[in-house]
């Protein structure tokens, strides 16, 4: 507990908080952590079936408690909320289940927790752990509501074998929409198109056995202007030109991307799919017309179904937007055992998505925010 006999509250029962939860715990801090879904790694459980972690086994585990080796190296969604279930039971962590934060506001002596049920908990120092995809972002295309055909957002979509035989356009080319593209074409859809707005930098999980994770993290302090020019250097060995397809190298650098928020596309089955006609890649979707879609290059295409794989939102506006504590994008400004100068006792975790893994940062973070937690009390 804290120095008050109150406990810091985390808000979100996903890796971010639960790591949190589990670093106080070895500091003997008291932690309760508040999750409004009746169970751990709410949002885990419904990514689509075939996603695994991008990131190494080794390097995706949270603090105390080691991925087991038989999960493999790239760990399932089904594997992953697994783990995070011992995970909780590992460290004794204290999860109170159906309990939604509405609003989080300065108290007299800390924070005031405003959730459902009219509950109104109070703690000197509370822990925001939503996760980085909160909240599924759909654009506001033109004619998009009088489509005639199927639209869904990315986060409702779970795995091909009702789109068999189908024509289905996927909108945005992260890793999200190059997985789901793969996985529509080898479920058998009829065709699958990629819709393209900024060309993405595609690299190979792992070559010759070397994960591109590893190189994430040895180029995390490195100049930006020189990582680009390595990366390029790298594409251009591992990665062919996919230009005479619709996919040409990007003119920005990998690593100036990878900072304005665009992670890389990590290639588990895009460039076969693409190279053999399976996944066309076409321009970015402009707007809607009955059961046809304008495209930005003119063109007109009138597939069955539209999956939007376009993103999430942070969704802290409601939340913290109050309090000055985020920026234009709606991201926090301090992150980690930093706080806002106005927030002092508040911290957010799990909000950044480094080429180094968010899981392997948030594991770092959540050990830093427990320090700081216990230097502040001590």
């Amino acid at each position: 507990m804290t120095d008050d006999g109150v406990p810091v509250h985390i808000i979100g029962a996903g890796p971010g908080g639960l790591a949190t939860a589990a670093a106080l715990h070895e500091r003997g801090i008291s932690a309760v952590v508040l999750e409004k879904s009746s169970s751990v790694a709410a949002s885990w459980r419904t990514h689509y079936d075939r996603l695994r972690l991008h990131t190494t086994r080794r390097w995706s585990a949270l603090p105390g408690l080691p991925i087991p080796r038989s999960y493999g190296r790239w760990v399932s969604r089904e594997d992953f909320v697994r783990y995070l279930e011992s995970y909780a039971e590992h460290h004794g962590i204290e999860v109170a289940t159906g309990v939604e934060v509405d609003t989080v506001e300065r108290g007299d002596d800390g924070w005031v927790l405003h959730a459902n049920g009219g509950r109104r908990l109070t703690t000197p120092v509370a822990v925001v752990a939503t996760g980085y995809n909160h909240t599924a972002h759909l654009p506001s295309w033109p004619g998009r509501e009088n489509f005639g055909g199927e639209l869904l957002h990315a986060s409702r979509y779970r795995d091909g074998k009702p789109y068999a035989g189908k024509d289905v356009l996927v909108a945005g080319v992260g890793n999200t929409g190059a997985e789901i593209a793969v996985d529509l074409a080898e479920s058998g859809a009829a065709r699958v198109r990629l819709a393209v707005r900024t060309v993405p930098h595609i690299v190979r999980r792992s070559t010759l056995g070397w994960p591109a994770q590893a190189n994430g993290i040895l180029c995390r302090r490195l100049p930006t202007k020189m990582v680009d020019a390595l990366a390029a250097r790298m594409a251009k060995a591992a990665v062919p030109d996919l230009s005479g397809y619709g996919l040409p190298r990007p003119d920005t650098g990998l690593y100036t991307r990878a900072r304005q928020g665009a992670i890389p596309v990590q290639d588990v089955g895009l460039i076969k799919a693409v190279k053999t006609g399976r996944v066309e890649p076409v321009a970015a979707v402009e707007s809607f017309d009955g059961s046809k879609i304008q495209l930005a290059d003119g063109t007109t295409v009138g597939p069955d179904v539209v999956i939007a794989a376009t993103g999430y939102r942070r969704g802290l506006e409601d939340l913290v937007g109050g309090l000055g504590v985020l920026d234009e994008r709606g991201r926090p400004l301090a992150h980690g055992a930093r706080t806002h100068p106005d927030a002092p006792g508040l911290h957010f975790i799990g909000y950044t998505n480094p080429l180094s893994g968010m899981l392997r940062e948030l594991a770092i973070d959540s050990r830093k925010i427990a320090q700081a937690v216990a230097r502040a009390i001590a």
